[in-house]
């Protein structure tokens, strides 16, 4: 069974959400390293959903650079010039998970430090609110409410 983009983008932003939660309770846990990889996640899950629906193309799902998918956001709707700093989680999604991402440090050790994991937090829901507001913008029905 195909999905619309609309179901599919659906899919990615509950997915999205969910590991934002995941994440939040990880940094409260003092699991800097895993927390911020799934902030990192979780951003670029959103936006891929609202590009979903905004491009009409999975092709937006073949990068994991949230660089380049708030370039093409912002290219559809200037709003999310406010998140554009999320594009630091970028730095979280290799040396996170791998020891030799980072020259002579292990990243459950290296990544300690709460105020980082707070800030990441902070950008990942700025992405996750953003893309969640113009999906249920999009799925909206125009005009008057009906009576």
């Amino acid at each position: 069974m195909r999905r619309t983009y609309h179901e599919e983008a659906l899919r990615w932003l509950t997915h999205a959400r969910d590991e934002f939660r995941d994440a939040d309770e990880l940094r409260k846990r003092g699991r800097f390293y895993l927390a911020l990889f799934h902030f990192q996640q979780a951003a670029e899950k959103a936006l891929k959903a609202y590009l979903l629906v905004s491009v009409k193309s999975a092709d937006v799902l073949r990068t994991h650079s949230i660089t380049e998918l708030l370039h093409t956001a912002t290219e559809m709707d200037a709003d999310f010039r406010r998140v554009e700093m999320s594009k630091r989680l970028d730095q979280y999604y290799v040396p996170t998970r791998y020891p030799n991402g980072l020259p002579g440090g292990v990243p459950s050790r290296y990544f300690d430090d709460p105020e980082e994991a707070a800030e990441a937090a902070e950008l990942a829901r700025q992405v996750v609110e953003l893309a969640a507001a113009k999906l249920e913008q999009d799925s909206a029905p125009a005009g008057p409410s009906p009576r």
